[in-house]
């Protein structure tokens, strides 16, 4: 079977020969051939020009072996058409120029139709499916709303989330405004990349653990619905990963998304349990990937055993590649999957 058959088949919840791997942000710094692109471009001219983000996507595909590639885009790509100003500071992460503080930034938000503000995305996506030429699967993505109106609301990256909980709390009517606008862009955005040429979606709620369960399902969940039945008009499997999110996880499901991804927070056997007719990705800890080959060994080995064969299983990290993971590790991962999963070990 092709590594497009045995990806693809997975997110439907089909049996496949060995369980399929691919790893998120498996495009970037720890990757010598990225580091000399970023030296001469920046991450948003390397976003905006179809040909440099179709190089970027393709570098780890044979240089891994891995049975998807991933588009290469920024989950934050939407402010620029919503007029937030969107910049990157050196060492600093993302900057936004005019953050959202208040009901009347809200009100102020555009709409935007995909094809026209986020085109260039569209584009690459259409030239890597052709320069793929049938290899391996081309996955798109984009954040979830919850992931996107946090960065609007902080303007910026956060650890404690106060500025975005207290817009929650104390102007509800606007933040159920604000994501049902982020939801309708997001979900009409990754059909969009379905309709240019992605194979599989993935939606990023990177930063929803930081809610409880209630305020999940009160705040966030229908939103989450709604992009995700938008994105599943694309006629592709949707992936709806989260970190942090061990005890959101059956209201995860109830949001949509064929597969739902899981961290290292909470074993693989224990998660899958929770998520009765979805298939599930993940769940190595990105660290791992830092420490010695025998350890990495029986961490990847752990979570086969608790995968248990089970259709369904598309095998990730919990979140991104690290910045000094060593690339022949992420290769040993993929070959020591393969390998077991097919021999059933």
């Amino acid at each position: 079977m092709s590594a497009e058959g045995a990806f693809l088949k997975a997110c439907r919840g089909q049996a496949v020969p060995y369980t399929p791997v691919w790893f998120m942000r498996q495009a970037g710094r720890y990757l010598a051939e990225y580091r000399a692109i970023r030296a001469k471009a920046s991450l948003l001219e390397i976003c905006r020009r179809s040909d440099l983000a179709a190089e970027v996507t393709l570098q780890p595909v044979a240089r891994l072996g891995v049975d998807a590639a991933i588009l290469f885009a920024d989950i934050l790509l939407p402010f620029e058409p919503l007029g937030l100003g969107l910049s990157f500071a050196k060492g600093e992460g993302p900057v936004i120029a005019r953050p959202v503080r208040s009901p009347t930034d809200v009100a102020r938000l555009p709409e935007v139709d995909p094809s026209d503000g986020l085109g260039y995305v569209l584009d690459a996506v259409r030239t890597i499916r052709k320069a793929l030429d049938g290899r391996v699967p081309l996955i798109g993505f984009a954040g979830a709303p919850f992931t996107l109106a946090s960065y609007a609301i902080e303007g910026g990256g956060t650890r404690d989330f106060v500025t975005t909980k207290r817009f929650m709390y104390s102007e509800p009517d606007a933040w159920h405004t604000l994501l049902d606008r982020l939801a309708t862009l997001v979900g009409r955005y990754l059909a969009a990349q379905a309709g240019a040429g992605a194979q599989a979606l993935q939606l990023f709620d990177s930063w929803v653990g930081c809610l409880s369960p209630d305020d999940y399902r009160e705040y966030v969940q229908p939103h989450s619905a709604t992009a995700l039945s938008l994105a599943a008009e694309g006629g592709v499997p949707v992936i709806h990963f989260g970190t942090g999110t061990s005890m959101l996880l059956e209201f995860m499901a109830q949001a949509g998304g064929d597969v739902i991804g899981v961290d290292w927070r909470i074993s693989l056997d224990v998660a899958w349990s929770r998520l009765p007719g979805h298939g599930i990705q993940g769940n190595l800890d990105p660290a791992a990937l830092l420490g010695p080959v025998p350890t990495l060994e029986a961490k990847v080995r752990d979570i086969l055993r608790r995968a248990a064969g089970r259709s369904g299983h598309v095998f990730n990290l919990g979140h991104g590649v690290l910045q000094q993971t060593d690339p022949e590790h992420l290769r040993a991962v993929v070959d020591m999957v393969h390998e077991w999963s097919a021999a059933g070990v």
